[in-house]
């Protein structure tokens, strides 16, 4: 029988590397993906030191063939869950975004998964599930943000879709929908954000791992989460 293991996205650091190493504390195999090996790596020596066995696969989502090229690395492995936490945020008003960023946004935040999950679900077996760590920017529009609004609403409704597909195979497909998360992503967001005040990578991995730790016969359709100070 084919080892089993998480496939995390976005493992470098922030909510991936969280979703790793609470995955790890319940001693499960994690193959963990992203752009920075260094920081994968990273990763990968926290979760060991929980008891985890790990694989470190470094790709780009934005690139079709690297996509390709993880799919083959993992050819050996049943998948017991992917977890879809990789994504781009692009905040610029419309007069200033491209044609570009626009692509770039949709390359990561949306094609990528769909084109890693295409070619995954066909080895996952009953019992396995797909998870999707989207955001609030989902179900509520903030300016400026039309890009990462698009791809998370786009995603939501991809996973939604599946879930109805896959549930006769007794896949489970999850959305996990996080207020504002203290992550490194706010460094490149123009503006002053206090992250004091947002979600912490570890509450958003409590609710991935609460989705997984289910009966495989019970389906926890979607979570919104956030603090109660708000959305950002």
């Amino acid at each position: 029988m084919a080892e089993q293991a998480y496939l995390i996205t976005g493992a470098s650091r922030g909510i991936g590397r969280e979703i790793a190493r609470t995955i790890a504390r319940r001693g499960r195999r994690l193959a963990l993906t992203g752009r920075d090996t260094a920081a994968l790596e990273a990763t990968a020596g926290l979760a060991r030191d929980l008891g985890a066995e790990v694989t470190v696969h470094a790709a780009d989502l934005a690139d079709v063939s690297q996509i390709g090229k993880l799919a083959d690395e993992l050819k050996g492995i049943s998948l017991s869950g992917l977890i879809a936490n990789a994504g781009v945020a692009v905040v610029k008003g419309i007069e200033e975004l491209t044609s570009e960023d626009w692509q770039r946004t949709l390359d990561v935040n949306v094609t990528g998964p769909f084109e890693l999950v295409r070619r995954m679900v066909p080895s996952m077996k009953a019992g396995s599930s797909l998870v999707n760590v989207s955001s609030v920017a989902a179900k509520v529009a903030f300016p400026g943000w039309s890009s990462y609004c698009m791809s998370k609403s786009a995603m939501e409704g991809f996973f939604r879709s599946l879930r109805e597909e896959l549930r006769p195979r007794g896949i489970r497909v999850i959305n996990i929908t996080p207020a504002a998360t203290a992550t490194d992503i706010w460094q490149g967001v123009p503006g002053e954000w206090d992250t004091a005040k947002m979600m912490s990578p570890e509450q958003v991995a409590m609710a991935v791992a609460f989705a997984l730790d289910r009966p495989d016969d019970v389906l926890v359709e979607e979570i919104q989460i956030g603090g109660l100070g708000g959305n950002l």
